[in-house]
């Protein structure tokens, strides 16, 4: 986005062009690489509107299409109460196609997308519905499941934005930065009003509770995420400058404390090959921290990032190798200890995906470092990865019942 800024300064109408398809991603471009253009009259105007332009709050179609998503989400929300189907069984095979879809219906409107263009990504969708569906309860595959195809629906949502562009694949994963504060914000504005309203009632002696929660709240909860993506896609100067102060802060923190917490397991004697909970919590931790680093790289291989920042993240790459290896070993280690199961293949292969996704990113990074890459050749060397994911999630979500026949 920032070269493309760069080369059609002399052309208003395509800087337009580009504004209206990511109005985010061309707010937070044009803020880079505003030092170099200040000179042009065009750049100049640009500079004012995006400063001095108020929050947009879309056009007619966007609204339409934001209450029918709505809608939908509650009604799926409340099928459970309205044809007598457990809760147990319904939510946790059912909650990611309950939330994601509606966001991924949003960017394929806004990308103005065909419905050749969603025949895959519908495929995906409708098949994971039925299959997840149809696998009996009580089996090890359909956790296993269950934990997988949230990932491959992420993942065909970030298809939805991104396309085959390997460089919009970036602007995905800074998306969720903005995302995740705006979330975050409706969510205390929308807990300070449940707050209000409950004792508002109260005071005049009628209980709401039950009500409120189990209809409204549960009905429009889902729905946050994808009024945040809403919000952050028209404005992008919103909060785009909270998502990097955000990663400056946890990136050193987590760092310092990722490398507190390999110090601790040795001075506690805690042992991942033998005690079982402790490494599913080690591979919690790892995921958790992986996810960091991808949302961080995001702001780290920006043009203006902070150095210091730059070699955190990098070092938070190299400690998260260093766990992820632990973790490795434990794996294999009980795998060959303890016997073959879906359970252990599942875990061993994710491990093993994203310990060669963190050397690849740790690689890149240290040849950005060093001066031997440029931001886009990093940008892009890490965000190929990405269909990786969804391929072992596939794997494990549609194969793994079949090979262990539903054990």
């Amino acid at each position: 986005m920032e070269n493309q800024i760069i080369q059609q300064i002399a052309n208003p109408a395509a800087l337009e062009q580009l504004y209206r398809s990511n109005p985010t991603a061309f707010s937070r471009a044009f803020q880079v690489v505003y030092p170099q253009i200040s000179t042009s009259l065009t750049a100049q105007v640009w500079h004012e509107r995006l400063a001095k332009s108020s929050t947009s709050w879309g056009v007619k179609g966007d609204w339409i299409l934001l209450t029918i998503l709505a809608s939908i989400v509650a009604f799926l929300m409340q099928m459970p109460d309205l044809f007598s189907i457990s809760h147990d069984l319904y939510f946790p095979r059912n909650m990611s196609f309950i939330v994601m879809p509606g966001i991924g219906a949003y960017f394929a409107y806004k990308q103005g997308l065909t419905l050749r263009q969603l025949a895959a990504p519908l495929l995906v969708l409708l098949s994971s519905i039925v299959f997840i569906n149809l696998l009996p309860e009580g089996s090890t595959t359909l956790i296993l499941t269950c934990l997988h195809i949230p990932l491959l629906i992420w993942l065909v949502v970030g298809y939805l934005f991104a396309g085959n562009d390997s460089a919009k694949r970036m602007e995905f994963l800074r998306y969720h930065g903005d995302l995740v504060v705006m979330t975050a914000v409706i969510g205390l504005a929308g807990g300070l009003f449940t707050g209000l309203t409950l004792n508002l009632f109260k005071l005049i002696g009628i209980t709401i509770e039950d009500f409120y929660f189990r209809y409204l709240v549960l009905s429009i909860l889902p729905s946050v995420p994808l009024f945040a993506t809403f919000l952050v896609r028209q404005n992008g100067s919103l909060v785009s400058k909270i998502s990097p102060v955000i990663a400056r802060i946890f990136t050193p923190l987590v760092t310092i404390t990722l490398a507190l917490f390999l110090g601790a397991i040795i001075y506690t004697g805690k042992d991942p090959y033998n005690d079982r909970e402790f490494l599913v919590v080690f591979n919690g931790i790892l995921i958790g921290v992986m996810a960091l680093i991808l949302f961080s790289l995001g702001e780290a291989t920006k043009a203006n990032a902070s150095r210091v920042h730059q070699y955190f993240l990098f070092a938070l790459a190299v400690l998260a190798i260093i766990d992820n290896g632990i973790a490795l070993s434990a794996i294999g280690y009980r795998l060959f200890e303890f016997g073959i199961t879906p359970n252990r293949i599942a875990v061993l292969g994710s491990n093993a995906i994203v310990m060669l996704h963190l050397m690849l990113a740790t690689k890149k990074l240290w040849e950005f470092l060093k001066g031997q890459k440029t931001l886009e050749e990093v940008e892009l060397g890490i965000t190929a990865y990405l269909p990786l994911y969804a391929i072992w999630a596939a794997i494990v979500s549609f194969m793994f019942p079949l090979i262990f026949q539903f054990s």
